[in-house]
C-alpha cells in the first residue's frame, strides 16, 4: 500500500476571492489563480513516494453559483499545472447528506481504495475545520494552513505556507513505495 497527500484546493492550492468584504471560492477560469509554489510543493511530495490528490468541496455549483463550465476549466487546469495524481470534487450542499462532503471522509476513501492507499501513513492538508475532521475521519495525519478565518481551528500540525508542508511531511518516515 502507498501514503497518499490529500489537498484541499479552495485556501490550499488557489487563495480564496473576496467578495464584498466576505471569502468564497472562485467561480470563473478568470478569477481561478493557482498559488505560485504548488507545482513544486505537489513535485516533492511525489518525487517523496507520495501520491497527490485533490479533494475539494464545491457546493456553489448545487447552490448554482458556479457553472459547470467553469469547475470543469479550473479542475482541468490543476491536472495539467500540478500534475496530481487524481482529483476529487463533491458537488453537493449540505442539505445533500452526501458522503463525499467534507466533513466526511467519503472522496479520502474512494481514492485510497482505487489507488491502494493506506491511509493511515497518509495526511489530509487543508484550511478548514472540514478538511480537518475529513483527515481524522479518514485515519489520516492532519495539516491545517493557517489562515485569517480559521482561528481556532487545530490538527496534528499547523504551517503558515504550502511550502511548510513538505517540510512537516518530511519530517515523518518516507512513503512507502
Amino acid at each position: 500500500m502507498r501514503a497518499a497527500v490529500f489537498l484541499d484546493r479552495d485556501g490550499v492550492l488557489n487563495p480564496l476571492i473576496e467578495d464584498d468584504g466576505e471569502l468564497r471560492s472562485p467561480r470563473t477560469r478568470e478569477e481561478f489563480e493557482l498559488d505560485e509554489s504548488a507545482r513544486d510543493v505537489v513535485e516533492r511530495l511525489q518525487r517523496a513516494g507520495y501520491l497527490v490528490f485533490v479533494v475539494t468541496n464545491q457546493p456553489d455549483l448545487a447552490r448554482g453559483n458556479l457553472p459547470l463550465p467553469e469547475l470543469v476549466a479550473m479542475n482541468a487546469e490543476v491536472r495539467a499545472r500540478l500534475n496530481v495524481d487524481d482529483l476529487r470534487v463533491c458537488p453537493h450542499d449540505d442539505d445533500d447528506q452526501c458522503e463525499c462532503r467534507k466533513p466526511l471522509p467519503g472522496m479520502l476513501h474512494v481514492l485510497a481504495r482505487r489507488w491502494g492507499v493506506d491511509l493511515s501513513e497518509s495526511f489530509m492538508v487543508g484550511d478548514t475545520w472540514k478538511d480537518v475532521e475529513a483527515g481524522r475521519a479518514a485515519g489520516c495525519r492532519t495539516i491545517l494552513l493557517r489562515r485569517s478565518y480559521n482561528e481556532g481551528v487545530d490538527a496534528d500540525h499547523v504551517v503558515e505556507t504550502l511550502d511548510e508542508v513538505v517540510e512537516v511531511i518530511g519530517a515523518h518516515e518516507v512513503a512507502h513505495v
